[in-house]
């Protein structure tokens, strides 16, 4: 692959795990000085101590400000005759309003999501050699069975599986061995590269694995990915089609044992699955997703490789774009990967959730805005509370309900899945728009245990916890 650093020998340490000696820098300074930072203290910030106090200040002042004025609207409307009632009859009758829309969309949505999945798959012309790139990190429950699915493909062509990681002792490293053990025809090499570039840790491992990759094909896939026999050749034959240059894949979720995986999965099958199908077929959603992305190194090397997205949260969105600003398409095939929910805990999994939830009011502000439509029990529980229980609200509520439930009863028809857990749906459509709301009151996001502020443009800078 063409890269503009020096390709010095690797050291090679008897079981292809290639330990980089000698990599020059071929990104910018600030990459360098971040990789530096992150050494010495991997959340320190990337601004000076004055200046980043200088901003809490005018953010506490503009608070302030804003509190202040609300507090004297608030007022002066007390003062006004009847104002509360009115005040009370406004917001039940938005919160109704929203509701009645978020039906149509979910009924939309039901229709949609059935005419997806009933596409037929591409096959491809021929079976170009591929390599298989996964960055890992950690121990994952269902890690091995996951990757053990890419070495299960019915591909006739040659495929190299190539993985990464950061560190020599990273619990990942045995997985893989075990992977070896039960596939030992398989071709597998590892890439153990300490180096980072910037706050994307996974691009960083992605950056360091690359020039061991052999293969004009590339598949890039998240570690808690898991596909069916056929996957690679479907993706293969979307992407040999005239004007392709990425074909990415829609996921569902796939839980750990546990009930908030169980929960995780909600917002993966029911909410995010319906709302990306539907905003495609409406030519709304420019979508790219980290569980597949798979390209030519041609289509690579054009959009100048991946070290530029090194200080993106929404890595795979950017890689999108600058696919479709080269004048080549990004496609979706019909067919859905499964993306393990891995969340044991509530407070992982707000987190989790949270973090997605500003990544997308970052980078689609309006779309985020609009994605408020998926939320109809919830707009339809408040204005149940604000109407004082009035039928009408009631009746809206059941609707609701029951919309949501058709939607559910739909998604897994058209995935195949079992009808489980239905008692969960309200819980989360609940829950998920508490978090939605939260995703207005910050910029600030936790991964993987550190914690970054993300920018309009969804790059991320690390902080210091205040």
């Amino acid at each position: 692959m063409a890269d503009s650093r020096p390709q010095g020998k690797p050291e090679y340490d008897g079981i292809t795990h290639f330990r980089r000696s000698r990599i020059s820098l071929y990104t910018s300074q600030r990459s360098s000085a971040f990789s530096a930072r992150m050494k010495r203290d991997p959340r320190a910030p990337l601004v000076s101590a004055r200046s980043d106090s200088a901003a809490t200040m005018r953010r506490v002042w503009r608070a302030a400000l804003i509190g202040l004025l609300i507090a004297g609207a608030l007022i002066a409307f007390e003062k006004m005759p009847g104002a509360e009632h009115w005040l009370y009859v406004a917001a039940f009758l938005v919160c109704g309003t929203a509701a009645i829309l978020g039906i149509a969309y979910t009924l939309l949505a039901t229709v949609l999501i059935g005419r997806f999945f009933a596409r037929s798959s591409a096959e491809p012309a021929s079976y170009p050699p591929v390599t298989i790139v996964k960055p890992l990190h950690g121990e994952e429950w269902a890690l091995l069975d996951n990757l053990s699915s890419f070495c299960q493909q019915d591909y006739p062509g040659p495929m190299q599986f190539l993985f990464g990681v950061h560190d020599s002792e990273d619990p990942a490293l045995k997985t893989v061995d075990e992977l070896r053990r039960l596939y030992p025809e398989a071709d597998i090499a590892v890439v153990v590269e300490a180096r980072l570039y910037g706050p994307n840790r996974k691009i960083s491992n992605i950056v360091n694995m690359l020039p061991q990759a052999r293969h004009n094909m590339l598949v890039f896939a998240d570690s808690d990915v898991s596909v069916g026999p056929h996957y690679l050749r479907h993706v293969i034959g979307e992407l040999q089609k005239p004007g392709v240059g990425l074909v990415t894949c829609v996921y569902r979720g796939q839980p750990d044992p546990g009930f908030w995986p169980r929960l995780s999965v909600k917002a993966t099958n029911y909410q995010f699955l319906p709302s990306v199908v539907t905003g495609l077929a409406l030519g709304l959603a420019r979508p790219c997703f980290g569980q597949t992305i798979a390209m030519r190194r041609e289509t690579f090397d054009k959009i100048g490789g991946f070290a530029q997205f090194v200080h993106h949260l929404a890595e795979d969105h950017a890689i999108g774009e600058a696919v479709r600003k080269i004048g080549e398409k990004v496609v979706i095939p019909p067919f859905a990967v499964s993306h393990a929910c891995v969340e044991n805990s509530a407070a992982k999994l707000l987190a989790h959730e949270l973090r997605w939830s500003r990544t997308i009011r970052t980078i689609d502000p309006i779309g985020h805005l609009g994605s408020a439509l998926i939320h109809p029990f919830a707009f339809a529980m408040l204005a149940v509370l604000l109407s004082g229980g009035a039928g009408w609200s009631w009746a809206v509520a059941g609707a609701a309900l029951l919309a949501r439930f058709t939607l559910k009863w739909q998604t897994d028809r058209a995935l195949r899945q079992p009808h489980v857990d239905l008692w969960l749906q309200p819980v989360w459509d609940i829950v998920s728009f508490m978090i939605f709301v939260a995703s207005y009151f910050s910029t600030r996001v936790v991964w993987r245990g550190f914690r970054f502020k993300v920018d309009g443009n969804g790059l991320l800078s690390p902080v210091q916890d205040e």
